[in-house]
């Protein structure tokens, strides 16, 4: 019995020092060597002060920022995921409609990208699509009294493409782009800059 069962702990144990611990801290140094920003979260700082990751997505709601895609939880990362409504669901028909509805009236008319009323699988995507960014640029220019051209060409040098080349498609990351409109003309009235806190739930 003795000699059947001392192969198995001694395997247990080896198995446990070298996957449990062995490993994971190997990956997690050579992450950190080759791959800092990465291995430490994205974080994104101004001033000194962390104000957000380029991964997470943040709630912007003043009329003087960019929004994000809508969340089903609120933007927070502690109840990431979706609503779990499906494409037949009469209350997803109707909060996208009447968000759409809202969205163009306030643009004139103009047709709503997608993604602007409709939430991402995780609820934290912090990517827009170019066409969600530039519609809302009259607004935000509008907001800070910053020529449209101006505001276009700020989206145009934020645009980023797909990963490699080849995956995914091209975007607008939000909280990049609202730090260079801070860092382009503060938002005065409209909200609390950016770089001014970690929070950007500004109302």
């Amino acid at each position: 019995m003795i000699d059947q069962l001392r192969p198995a702990i001694i395997l247990s144990v080896l198995m446990t020092v070298l996957l449990g611990l062995c490993y994971p801290l190997a990956m997690t140094g050579l992450a950190q060597a080759l791959f800092p920003a990465e291995a430490a979260g994205s974080l994104v700082e101004r001033n000194g002060k962390v104000v957000g990751s380029r991964l997470v997505a943040q709630t912007f709601s003043a009329p003087g920022y960019f929004h994000p895609r809508p969340s089903a939880g609120d933007v927070d990362a502690g109840a990431s995921g979706g609503s779990n409504l499906g494409p037949t669901s009469a209350a997803l028909f109707e909060r996208v409609s009447s968000e759409a509805e809202r969205l163009s009236r306030e643009a004139g008319g103009a047709r709503v990208p997608v993604d602007l009323v409709t939430a991402s699988g995780s609820g934290l995507d912090p990517h827009i699509s170019p066409e969600a960014a530039f519609f809302q640029a009259p607004r935000v220019a509008k907001a800070r009294d910053i020529p449209l051209q101006q505001m276009r060409d700020l989206v145009r040098r934020h645009i980023e493409g797909r990963s490699l080349g080849l995956f995914g498609e091209t975007r607008v990351n939000v909280l990049a782009l609202n730090l260079a409109l801070d860092e382009l003309r503060p938002a005065g009235n409209n909200g609390v800059p950016v770089a001014e806190g970690a929070s950007s739930r500004t109302q």
